[in-house]
């Protein structure tokens, strides 16, 4: 007797996984890889004040990316893996989204500029306001939730990462001075808006266009209401770690910060393609045969929780040379920063396939929210505490132990309702005789 493996094999080599993975992988570079040799430039130009002032802003521009986005990367892309063969559906869900974000970016807009006439902080960088808008804005009406549901995501890395390739040659040839720096967000915002509209169209080319009726809408925000409970919390105590630092200290902190930040998480973003390749493939199965579902999130958990070990040990190991040659002088505070996010790599390969792949997978959706709720109070709890007294490196401490209580606190709720997916795994395995 000897568990089935063909079939976890069969579905990470088949169908449009490997193609998908890779198009996250190229996606990854526009988002991640290309911004960092644009910190190389901008760093050196621009010196940790006023890098840190142009990352506060994008913090902040990051917030108004959450309330349009709605958590759609993960609530309409699973709608889409289920329901890719029913054209109808697929319709109904383009018109529903599209129609969502248009109204949700006119509530993003009026709480930007809310905000912006009572937080001093926000106020004082009132030139990069509505650039970092332009930028979120572009951000969130990326398309890549329906191509990552049908797994088609080399069509989005396609134009999105020339998007930003044009971006860093726009910002090399037009940023010269601190001056400059509203250029930088404008630049990158015009250029994605440009790779959004392509895939708009392209989508609309095999999909019926809908018009966005109230009814629509509505039915998508109610479809995608957890998810943005989830994507709210997960994106408070990540994406919003620079905001948090920029109320709490001065914009050197800032710059500090986000620049260990930014370097640690594109090196440990490595591994999230394949976690968000996955999440499709697992969605689909969970609905249709729950343990090949099992054993490839088995697989995906132990696979990923291995690089993610490897990921941080070379990170720590690495943090000086990575922090003088991505950043340059000045920034010599950020190396502790990194080293201290070093951990971050295998709790998050951990939560990522836990929490993405496999609980959102089986609709669970309310046991990942509650847990990421907790770590997101915790996060700004102790961020509250530590970043007066210890700055830069304070908010580095409340990151991961934030963290780890999501990795810890998904595990602890899956053995506790024995949906641990190796365990489920092996119970399916023992009613599955092959033989020797």
């Amino acid at each position: 007797m000897r568990p089935r493996l063909g079939g976890v094999h069969a579905e990470l080599l088949g169908g449009g996984f490997v193609g998908n993975a890779l198009g996250l992988y190229a996606v990854m570079i526009g988002s991640y890889v290309l911004p960092i040799a644009t910190l190389v430039f901008l760093a050196r130009l621009l010196g940790p004040r006023s890098w840190g002032s142009l990352a506060f802003m994008q913090a902040f521009a990051g917030l108004a990316t959450l309330v349009v986005g709605y958590g759609f990367n993960f609530s309409a892309t699973r709608e889409v893996a289920r329901f890719r063969d029913d054209a109808a559906h697929l319709a109904d869900l383009l018109g529903g989204v599209l129609g969502a974000k248009v109204v949700l970016a006119g509530v993003a807009l009026v709480l930007a500029v809310s905000i912006s006439s009572v937080v001093p902080q926000v106020r004082e960088q009132e030139k990069l306001l509505w650039p970092a808008m332009l930028w979120g804005l572009s951000v969130s009406f990326t398309m890549g939730w329906y191509y990552q549901g049908l797994e088609q995501m080399a069509f989005v890395a396609r134009w999105e990462t020339l998007a930003r390739a044009l971006s860093l040659a726009g910002i090399l040839l037009l940023v010269r001075s601190a001056g400059d720096t509203w250029k930088v967000l404008v630049i990158q915002g015009v250029l994605l808006f440009g790779a959004v509209i392509v895939e708009m169209v392209f989508a609309y080319r095999n999909v019926a266009f809908r018009m966005p009726t109230p009814r629509l809408v509505w039915r998508t925000l109610r479809l995608g209401w957890s998810m943005f409970l989830f994507q709210g919390a997960l994106s408070f105590y990540t994406v919003g770690n620079g905001f948090i630092v920029g109320l709490l200290a001065s914009p050197v902190v800032v710059g500090y910060y986000v620049g260990g930040e930014r370097i640690g998480k594109t090196l440990a973003s490595l591994l999230y393609p394949i976690t968000q390749a996955l999440f499709p493939r697992i969605s689909h199965l969970a609905a249709r045969a729950r343990g090949d579902a099992a054993r490839l999130a088995r697989t995906s958990l132990f696979v990923m929780g291995a690089a993610g070990c490897l990921m941080g040990l070379a990170i720590f190991a690495a943090a000086p040379s990575l922090v003088r040659v991505g950043l340059g002088a000045g920034f010599e505070q950020a190396v502790l920063v990194l080293r201290i996010l070093a951990l971050l790599p295998p709790l998050m390969a951990v939560s990522n396939v836990l929490g993405i792949q496999w609980m959102l997978a089986l609709g669970l959706d309310h046991l990942v929210n509650a847990v990421v709720f907790s770590a997101c109070v915790l996060n700004v709890s102790l961020a509250i505490i530590l970043v007066p007294h210890y700055l830069h490196v304070g908010m580095a401490v409340a990151v991961v132990s934030s963290e780890a209580l999501v990795a810890f606190g998904l595990y602890a709720v899956l053995k506790q309702r024995h949906l641990d997916p190796a365990a489920v795994a092996a119970e399916a395995d023992q009613h599955i005789a092959v033989p020797a």
